[in-house]
């Protein structure tokens, strides 16, 4: 067998698109060259936002890349949806240094997809094992691949990395017609509740749907103020820059359905999505005006209208939100998955994500159970 060779890139901006993608696939827009530079290239996950963008290659025969992974050299453990604050607290207690590790991430983005970016399956093994090489020819304290796809948890796992459990709530499409179709599977008490919310919020305000080139710099303007006051009531200040949401529109703006509640003719609410192969992402909410039930209406109702309308296959709302579950969102597994050198450190995490996953699986399984869905017989 002969010997493979990764290297770590300077940033997104350095591989070429055509080249990154042939590795990402087309299916989720996330892990898109378009959508991975824009954050890079709008100052949002750069190395003085604590992202410093480290993607590891390894190239095939041809002198492309056969394989990618989207790492990160962080300096904190904001934006990453996987908690491990108790982690670093415990390492730096013990005398250590959490910071910084290697993040194998999209930034900001609690969604499920593959890590191992893959023209050919066979650079898998390569990527893992560089990803640990980083770790410590740069003594960083760990890696950290969060929301992997179950397909690729056998290739972490085979590396002896640890696979943490966590949980979401997504809406699967069951081939219904219509968004009254999909209430006929609700108990009655449950549908009876939904119509009064959607009838409340939609006589307030007029939505629209927007996408490509029916987005312009008003309408990002309109959704940077509703994203500022939820990210600055969220994590202090927001994340994402003003530049990143036009550049969005420029590089994909075909994938991105952006929601809109007007009243008396102006913007008061938006819920930015992302389009994908089989599934509607939902990902950035704000309002300037509290209306009764318009976040439920804009971020739950009116995606599932969408993806019915799309014939996509699923919905998924973002990170954590039991209220989603009386709307018809499902609880489903997410896993993460950690590499940690130190022998005595590793094992404390070991025994902490054993219990932890016995405890979230319960929790999903009683979770599913209270699903607002008729009970058949």
């Amino acid at each position: 067998m002969s010997e493979i060779f990764a290297r770590v890139a300077p940033g997104i901006g350095s591989i070429a698109a055509a080249d990154w993608d042939a590795c990402a696939g087309a299916d989720n827009p996330f892990l898109s060259h378009a959508f991975l530079s824009a954050l890079e290239d709008s100052g949002s996950a750069v190395s003085r936002a604590g992202w410093q963008p480290v993607p590891i290659v390894v190239d095939g025969d041809d002198g492309r890349p056969d394989g990618i992974l989207p790492a990160y050299a962080k300096s904190h453990s904001q934006g990453e949806y996987v908690f491990d604050h108790a982690w670093a607290d415990a390492w730096e207690r013990a005398g250590g240094q959490y910071y910084p590790k290697l993040q194998i991430a999209v930034p900001f983005t609690p969604v499920p997809g593959p890590r191992l970016l893959l023209r050919d399956p066979a650079a898998a093994p390569a990527l893992i094992a560089a990803a640990e090489a980083l770790v410590g020819e740069h003594d960083l304290s760990s890696a950290h691949a969060t929301f992997i796809t179950e397909d690729q948890k056998p290739l972490f796992e085979a590396a002896g990395w640890m696979i943490r459990t966590g949980s979401q709530f997504h809406w699967h499409n069951e081939g219904y017609r219509d968004f009254d179709d999909f209430l006929a599977a609700l108990s009655s008490r449950k549908r009876k509740a939904i119509r009064k919310e959607r009838e409340a919020a939609q006589g307030a305000v007029e939505i629209r749907h927007l996408t490509g080139a029916e987005i312009g710099e008003a309408e990002w303007d309109a959704f940077w103020a509703f994203y500022q006051d939820t990210g600055s009531r969220k994590w202090g200040q927001p994340y994402l820059t003003r530049p990143f949401f036009t550049m969005l529109g420029q590089r994909m703006g075909d994938r991105v359905l952006l929601m809109l509640a007007y009243r008396h003719g102006k913007p008061v609410a938006g819920a930015l999505n992302l389009i994908g192969g089989d599934t509607l992402y939902g990902r950035y909410w704000g309002c300037t005006e509290e209306i009764p039930f318009l976040h439920f209406e804009l971020c739950y109702y009116q995606a599932i209208d969408a993806a019915i309308a799309k014939r996509l296959s699923r919905v998924e709302a973002g990170a954590q939100g039991e209220h989603k579950l009386a709307r018809g969102y499902r609880p489903v597994p997410t896993w993460s998955a950690h590499y940690i050198p130190h022998a005595g450190f590793r094992r404390a995490v070991e025994d902490f994500i054993v219990r932890e996953a016995r405890a979230m699986e319960e929790q999903i399984e009683l979770l599913d159970e209270m699903a607002p869905f008729r009970k058949e017989g």
